[in-house]
């Protein structure tokens, strides 16, 4: 089966969003009781949640945070504050409900779904988890590809056909998670090959490691991209050479929601990673992506400033996990039912103010 060329086959049917009906949204939000323009960027949640869905009438959706779990072959090379163990203890803390993403998510009223694809462990058997497993762990990209083109595509397609399956299942709203020990190094190394960075530039402290290990996880990405010399014009072959198989997945979930046109929400630094391949891949989905926040990793602004998204929030987090994209979904609660639930001028008997 050639995943290359099915990944193709969806980025083809990919459509920009339809602005037939934003003159219509814009009347509306300038109808209601409020001096316009005046709620800001809820406002213009609204009307991009509107023309997105293509619809006059938008009601609050289902939603669901997708947490895609992968170790990395990386790990071994000493990047992380953690052990890669972490990334399947975690995986269980989400199934059991006690992690932040879960947290969050209770509070916005969104599903959390978590996807395996990529832990080095048996998960057999194991119930509420998405088995979607391509590899054991990528393999370590200071030494080689971490994965293959076919096994990238595959995870890729993986993110893809979840974002059909939720569409499907009711689910109007989408967002990005992800898990991963030593996941901040192959976010780093895509962000440095596909916006032209230097590493030092991209790298942050993921789980908040030392400087000494911060100047070494800037040299093994260093290396990593040398031994690689992946080329920002081939993005899945960057993903592959660099990346994770949870990147992929979540660049996946991003392509099949502006497939099934949905909207759908980013969360920080590594979750940013796997739209900006998305992005790189078809320019088109950037029409479909909320940025939830401004995550403290310093690679993270470059790569919203790269695919010229403004971040909903901006709460000096660094958990991932979709922790910020579960915040940001209440916002775009209230965005809709401001345009859904506020009078206007005529219904409320209230004086329009004079045009500007």
């Amino acid at each position: 089966m050639n995943y290359v060329q099915q990944l193709t086959d969806v980025i083809k049917s990919i459509q920009p969003v339809s602005r037939a009906l934003e003159q219509q949204v814009q009347a509306h939000l300038d109808n209601l009781t409020k001096p316009r323009g005046s709620l800001g960027r809820l406002e213009w949640i609204a009307k991009r949640y509107c023309l997105i869905l293509n619809t006059l009438r938008p009601v609050i959706p289902r939603k669901a945070v997708f947490v895609f779990a992968g170790d990395h072959g990386v790990a071994e090379e000493g990047v992380s504050a953690f052990p890669k163990e972490v990334t399947a203890q975690m995986v269980y803390n989400f199934l059991k409900g006690g992690a932040g993403i879960n947290v969050l998510a209770r509070h916005a009223g969104a599903d959390v779904r978590v996807v395996d694809m990529a832990v080095d462990w048996d998960f057999e058997g194991v119930n509420g988890l998405i088995h979607a497993k391509v590899m054991r762990g990528t393999r370590n990209m200071a030494k080689g590809p971490a994965m293959s083109e076919e096994e990238a595509a595959k995870a890729v397609l993986t993110g893809v056909e979840l974002a059909r399956k939720a569409v499907g299942e009711g689910i109007d709203l989408l967002a990005t998670g992800e898990m991963g020990i030593a996941n901040t190094t192959a976010a780093s190394a895509i962000t440095a090959c596909l916006c032209a960075r230097e590493p030092a530039e991209v790298t942050g402290r993921g789980t908040g490691v030392s400087e000494e290990t911060w100047r070494h996880k800037v040299e093994v990405i260093r290396r990593a991209l040398q031994v690689n010399r992946p080329d920002a014009q081939r993005p899945l072959a960057v993903l592959a050479k660099v990346g994770g198989a949870e990147i992929a997945g979540i660049c996946g979930l991003v392509l099949g929601a502006a497939a099934m046109r949905r909207p759908v929400i980013i969360d920080g630094f590594i979750s940013t990673a796997g739209a900006l391949v998305a992005c790189c891949l078809c320019p088109d989905v950037r029409d479909y992506i909320f940025a939830a926040h401004r995550s403290v990793e310093q690679g993270h602004r470059i790569q919203l400033e790269f695919m010229g998204l403004e971040p909903l929030l901006d709460l000096d987090l660094r958990l991932g996990e979709g922790t910020g994209a579960a915040l940001a979904m209440t916002l775009v609660d209230a965005g809709i039912k401001i345009y859904s639930e506020m009078a206007t001028f005529q219904a409320a008997g209230v004086s329009a103010g004079a045009e500007e």
